[in-house]
Order: structure tokens, then sequence, then C-alpha cells
């Protein structure tokens, strides 16, 4: 398939090109730090940041929401949002 795309870089701002879903975790790191989080399914989103030096809770999110954070872990502990997608 052709990709129109293809010449130009890649940036936060840019689409997601290898979406992959999360496995919340208290101590396995994401495989790749995202873009942003898509939250499938609203609740709090406990995170450490790429750059982080302490988790964060993200609560009360809407279902269908987006966080733009470039995330190392998402926890388990403290979250209770679910569907969650990598935008990578």
């Amino acid at each position: 398939m052709a990709d129109r795309f293809s010449a130009h870089a890649d940036s936060p701002e840019a689409p997601a090109t290898a979406p992959y879903p999360i496995v919340p975790s208290d101590t396995v790191e994401l495989p790749q730090v995202p873009k942003g989080i898509y939250v499938g399914t609203g609740g709090d989103l406990t995170l450490r940041g790429m750059r982080g030096s302490a988790d964060v809770t993200y609560r009360n999110l809407p279902d269908a929401s987006y966080i733009a954070v470039r995330a190392q872990y998402v926890r388990a502990t403290g979250t209770t949002a679910t569907n969650l997608i990598a935008e990578a």
C-alpha cells in the first residue's frame, strides 16, 4: 500500500503509526514510549512520565479520552481506567 506521508518526519503531533494495547504493570516499563494514551473506559490512570521522578494520577478521566503524555510506566496500582491504547 502506498504511504503518501512516508517522506514526512514523525513528531508528537503526527498520527500514531504503531498503536498498541497497554497492560498496566507496577514493575514493567511500556515497550515503547508513546505520544499519548487513549482511554477507552474512563477512570483513574496512574503513570510515570518519561522524565518523571514520581508517579502521578490523572483522576476521573471520561470514556474515550486522550492524554498527551509520554509515559514510561502505566501502573496497575491506582489505575481503574481500562481499554488503554498507546499512541506510538
